[in-house]
């Protein structure tokens, strides 16, 4: 999500430059068009820096701030892309106060990771929430959905806590669901070779994000536990109310209760 961030901001930037743990992580950057430079130094990437993002997994994210918060030119704009925010935006407030902190969740993403999958066009016509923190000034926040528009995502301010409690629902579980059904097609067809000769859209559809990076998804359920878990609640009622349905073998009932579900995805997405 960096380096496509990286790339989508480059022909808007005066210069966009790269820190990364590894050499060859930069190289490809470079070679990408991505970024105008690039650096394994963490206090030579922030010198001079007018704006810097963290792209990492969320609990390095939050590892980070205690580290770059000296580092930062005064007035710079932190920003992060972490898919949860109590966190963040709590680290955030210890921030110095000459950093201008300003969370950040860009709702787009592919389930692979890494330089060499960076894709600029990811963020086009993509919600990209900013979550700003009481001490971020108003120049600051004009300064955000600049950022975030010229990437081509449209900026959407939330805060912190109420963030968490819609994504848990619409991002964060529906990975768990994919990840369940994986294993539940594993543990009952795979045996069989015909299984994965039959397999079409739908499976491949709805599991593709347990493909997703294990140490980015794990920083996510450890830091958003209460809200996931109180969706999971909430969908093991769903599912038990549908299997109950079949289970008794009323097509009428079965019949309305399916209709009423399509009826509501219709209206999600006319």
């Amino acid at each position: 999500m960096g380096g496509s961030l990286a790339g989508a901001l480059r022909p808007h930037c005066r210069s966009v430059v790269g820190v990364a743990r590894r050499s060859e992580s930069i190289e490809e950057a470079l070679e990408c068009g991505l970024v105008d430079g690039g650096t394994l130094n963490l206090a030579d990437g922030l010198a001079g820096a007018d704006v810097v993002v963290l792209a990492t997994p969320v609990r390095v994210i939050l590892q980070q701030l205690t580290e770059i918060g000296p580092l930062l030119p005064s007035g710079c704009l932190l920003m992060d892309l972490g898919s949860t925010k109590t966190e963040i935006v709590a680290a955030m407030a210890d921030l110095p106060e000459h950093v201008q902190p300003l969370g950040g969740h860009p709702m787009c993403g592919k389930e692979s990771s890494g330089i060499e999958v960076a894709e600029p066009d990811i963020y086009q016509d993509a919600t990209f929430i900013l979550t700003p923190l009481p001490r971020t000034s108003t120049e600051a926040l004009r300064l955000g959905r600049e950022l975030v528009e010229a990437a081509g995502s449209r900026p959407l301010i939330l805060g912190a806590e109420r963030q968490d409690f819609l994504v848990g629902t619409v991002s964060h579980l529906p990975y768990l669901l994919a990840c369940a059904l994986v294993a539940t097609a594993d543990a009952t067809t795979s045996a069989d070779p015909a299984a994965w000769r039959i397999v079409a859209g739908g499976y491949r559809d709805t599991t593709r994000v347990a493909g997703s990076d294990v140490t980015m998804m794990t920083d996510i359920l450890l830091t958003n536990r209460d809200e996931i878990l109180e969706a999971v609640e909430v969908f093991q009622g769903q599912i038990r109310r549908l299997a109950r349905l079949i289970e008794s073998g009323s097509e009428d009932e079965i019949r309305v209760a399916l209709q009423q579900i399509r009826q509501e995805r219709l209206r999600m997405y006319p």
